[in-house]
Order: structure tokens, then sequence, then C-alpha cells
């Protein structure tokens, strides 16, 4: 890692600063650290192999502090650091571009997070130790140079969907038990259909992906033609999850999905009506109804 510029017209003074804990919880962004929670959460619950005893469930939650809070918490600090000069133009109050968080704290913080987070994934086995490292290693890729994936909605939002979902998915099944093809199955359906999700977050900052060269989803086809591509994916990813529990023998649980899936189809027609003006809308209603899916599904294969 280079040095990081520092804009001195958003120079922070020292009694202005934060503290080094809260400016590190902050780079690490605790409002996406649900997605890999849950994510885990549903792995160990689709394995079958889990029970209320207190050993399960400190398992489980140690799990989904390592996949989220620190191991997305670690991804999110090494973005930033690679986003700073395009933060820099469009968002120059943020901590590193305003010079609140030096390079020494992001070394400290991802090598304090990586370690802290390898060091939990081994404890919980050598498979999750496997799925953790790489993620690690896609975070790197989406992020930092000569890859950096983000710059194309397609291949970045692809690596992020399966580190999120599929890889956090997997290792919460793989801490209790043995991975079933049915359970990698639908974690890389579920997978796919975060990649829609991904692309939502993009709207945000069309205008600045597109000065940075960043190449999102809204930014190649346009926010009409990007909301149908979100909302076509979505869909498809629980319909291929609904055919694949009733061929399971799981009609209550598929039968339950459909009703998730007819449920956010009013937000859905709103967002694809007007995705500028009802994205944000979308994001938290149509998503938390497809995540609720995840859960309905990691109970079905816990059944079978």
């Amino acid at each position: 890692m280079e040095q990081t510029t520092v804009n001195p017209s958003n120079s922070i003074t020292a009694s202005e600063r934060p503290n080094f804990m809260a400016r590190s919880i902050a780079l690490m962004k605790p409002v996406t650290w649900f997605a890999p929670m849950w994510a885990f959460l549903c792995g160990a619950v689709a394995s079958g192999a889990t029970d209320w005893n207190p050993t399960d469930i400190g398992r489980i939650v140690l799990g989904m502090l390592m996949a989220g809070p620190i191991l997305l918490g670690v991804s999110q600090v090494i973005n930033d650091y690679y986003d700073r000069g395009i933060d820099a133009i469009n968002e120059p109050d943020r901590l590193i571009p305003s010079g609140q968080v030096s390079l020494r704290q992001v070394l400290l913080t991802v090598l304090v997070l990586g370690a802290l987070g390898l060091g939990i994934a081994l404890f919980l086995g050598q498979g999750v130790f496997l799925f953790s490292g790489l993620g690690v290693l896609l975070a790197l890729a989406y992020s930092a140079p000569p890859i950096r994936a983000k710059r194309n909605g397609w291949f970045g939002n692809s690596l992020a969907a399966i580190s999120y979902e599929g890889l956090a998915w997997m290792a919460g099944h793989i801490a209790f038990a043995a991975l079933t093809p049915a359970s990698v199955f639908v974690a890389l359906m579920y997978s796919l259909g975060t990649h829609g999700i991904m692309s939502i977050n993009d709207y945000k900052s069309i205008d600045g992906d597109r000065a940075g060269g960043i190449r999102s989803i809204p930014v190649m086809y346009g926010p009409q033609r990007a909301a149908w591509m979100i909302v076509i994916t979505m869909n498809f990813a629980q319909l291929v999850v609904i055919l694949a529990l009733l061929s399971w023998g799981q009609g209550i649980a598929a039968m339950v999905l459909v009703g998730i899936l007819l449920v956010q189809l009013p937000t859905q027609a709103s967002f694809l009506k007007h995705p500028m003006e009802n994205y944000l809308k979308f994001s938290a209603i149509g998503v938390s109804f497809f995540v609720w899916g995840m859960m309905v599904a990691a109970v079905a294969l816990r059944a079978l």
C-alpha cells in the first residue's frame, strides 16, 4: 500500500477527530455486516446438524461475527483504501481522503482483522478456513489493482455476491456437517440473486462511478434497463430455488417462497417504473423479503 493522499482543505483537527476505535469501526461499515452473517446462519441451519445447545449456539455466533464484522469489515477497509482517489473527488469528507485515517491505521486494522478472522475460521474447521481465505482473496480481487474487479459490474458484483452469500453460507454449513449438493446449489442461486442486489447499491453513485471509470450495471445500461436486469436476476434465482424445493419434495417450503416472491412484486413494479426515485425503497423492502426466503430454503434443506 502506498501513502494515503490527504486533501489539506479537508483536514480535520485533532480535537475534531474521532478516536482510533471509532474510526476503525466506521471504516468497517457496520451497515453492511448483515448479509454474510445471515448467510452463515442460513448455512448452519441448512446443515441439519445444529441444536439449541450452548456449544452450537456459541459456534454459530462466533461464525457470524467472523463473517460479518471481521472479514466483511476488513474487505470494506481494503475497498475504502483503494477508492480513496475517487472519494477525494466525490466524497472528500470520508475518513481516508479527509485525513482522519492514516495509512498506518489502515494497515493495522487490516492486519488485526485479517488475523482474527482467519484464526476464528481455523478454530471452526479447515473447511471454514478454506472458504474464509477464498473470500479474503476475492475481496482483494474486487478492490485492489491490478484486477480491481469492481470496475466492471458483472465481474465485480459476482465476486462480491459469491463472497457475501455463497461462501458465507457454505462456511456456515461446513462448520457443522459435510456440504451437500443441494445446499451448495441453493447457496449459488442466492448468490446469483445477490448479484442483482449489489447492483441496486450502485444507483447512489452513478455519476461518481461514471467519472471514475467504474462500469457498474446502472452506468453501463442506464437506470431503466439496469432495473429490469436486477429484478429478472433476483426473481430467476428465487424461482429456481422454488422449483428445486418442489423436486426435493419440499412443497410447503416452495409455496412459502412463492408467497414471499409475490409480496415483492408491487415494490419491484415501483422500482421498474421509476428506478432512481424508488431504488432505496426497493432495497429496504424487496431485499428484506429476499433474505427471509433464504432462511425458508435453509429450513427446508434441513428437512432433506
